[in-house]
């Protein structure tokens, strides 16, 4: 978790590859509303994110029934969206993908083919962003590289709270 331009798509990509399991990028089931809106710099809100958080807790659900692990890439910038998510598998475990302003802005200026645009984006979700405790999750710098940040979450996951 964490905000646009933390890396959450590639360290959730190699987490799963590390430990064996499916990936999905939440990025990838939002609306083509929201898709439009983000496309435009406009921010999203609790209304548009709520239909995409519910189809994500269902895609959660759906691999605990099956009893089968995942890595969701997903802002999850709220502790209410975390709960949200959470209703698809109560032990569901947060890592978090923390970056100063400037960091962040210059990753997604240097991003190309997103959808995600606009410094006022990139401010409204820091604005909107309830950082976890340590309790809720493991915390990591994107300052550090993809490999130090997928061995640290790797070491921390069996400590991980994983209900609130």
């Amino acid at each position: 978790m964490g905000v646009s331009g933390s890396g959450k798509s590639r360290i959730g990509a190699l987490l799963a590859s590390r430990l064996g399991v499916a990936f999905i990028d939440g990025d990838d089931y939002h609306s083509p509303a929201n898709v439009d809106k983000m496309a435009n710099g406009i921010p999203l809100d609790d209304d548009d994110r709520r239909e995409w958080l519910e189809t994500l807790a269902g895609l959660i659900g759906d691999h605990r029934r099956r009893d089968a692990s995942l890595v969701l890439a997903c802002s999850a910038l709220k502790q209410r969206y975390r709960d949200l998510l959470r209703r698809g598998d109560p032990e569901l475990a947060f890592l978090f993908l923390e970056g100063g302003r400037e960091q962040l802005r210059v990753r997604l200026a240097a991003r190309e083919e997103h959808f995600f645009r606009g410094e006022a984006m990139l401010d409204s979700q820091l604005h909107d962003l309830e950082p976890p405790t340590e309790a809720e999750a493991v915390v990591c710098s994107i300052g550090e590289t993809p490999e130090t940040i997928v061995e640290t979450f790797l070491e921390a996951l069996p400590h991980v709270h994983r209900a609130p």
